[in-house]
Formats: structure tokens, sequence, C-alpha cells
């Protein structure tokens, strides 16, 4: 399996952006997510989508971020609106074939640390 993202950059603080990650060899049946990391801060899981299309977002970026996929492109999205300088982190994609989308329901988006394979990560900087 491999993850490649793109798509960082530099914004002002309520812009938005949104992130890719291409996958290759991960099959049909799947569950994709990002994790961003800050300086000093712990990893943190934010949102997930399975290959059934069902998500999962951490509280404070819901309503403000939106995970999609285009599995003809095999590309894992994410649309962040209103973006603050709280958001400023590395994120990373995460990918998984072990785990369902109900499993990450189920126990909550911090599951995400544990999946098997991830990216390079792209760097997210918002600035006030």
């Amino acid at each position: 399996v491999q993850l490649v993202e793109s798509g960082g950059d530099s914004v002002q603080s309520g812009g938005s952006l949104r992130i890719s990650c291409v996958a290759s060899g991960l099959g049909s049946e799947y569950t994709m997510g990002w994790v961003r990391q800050a300086p000093g801060k712990r990893r943190e899981g934010i949102a997930a989508i399975g290959s059934d299309g069902g998500t999962k977002y951490k509280d404070s970026v819901k309503g403000r971020f939106t995970i999609s996929q285009d599995k003809a492109k095999n590309t894992l999205y994410l649309q962040m609106n209103s973006l603050s300088p709280e958001d400023t982190a590395m994120y990373f994609c995460a990918a998984d074939t072990r785990f369902k989308i109900r499993t990450v329901q189920a126990l909550g988006i911090g599951l995400l640390s544990d999946f098997a394979h991830w990216g390079q990560g792209t760097q997210v900087t918002v600035s006030s």
C-alpha cells in the first residue's frame, strides 16, 4: 500500500484548503482517514471514511471539514473551511483494510492512530 498526500499550503485564518491523498494497493474494502500532528502535540485523528462511504469526524472539525473520496481516481480528500491557527499541523493520510468504518464509529476517531499504512504528510499552516 502506498499513500501520497498533496495540497498542503499556507493560508490566512478563515480561509479554505483541500488536501488530497492518492492511494495504491488498497483493494476494495478499507477505511481511510486523516490524522494531524502539530509541533509538540500528540497525533490526533480528525476524519475517516470507509469504502462504503460512511464517515466519522473529530468533534472539533465537524461542520468545518469534509472527508470524501473519488474511487475512480483512488483519491481521498479533506476539504477544510473556516481554518484557524489551531489547525496548523502536518496532515497525514492513513489507511487500513482490517477496520471497517463502523468500527471507527464505535471505538472513536482515535483508532486512526493504529492504522497500518501512512503517507509522508503534507503541511498546513494557518496564519492569523
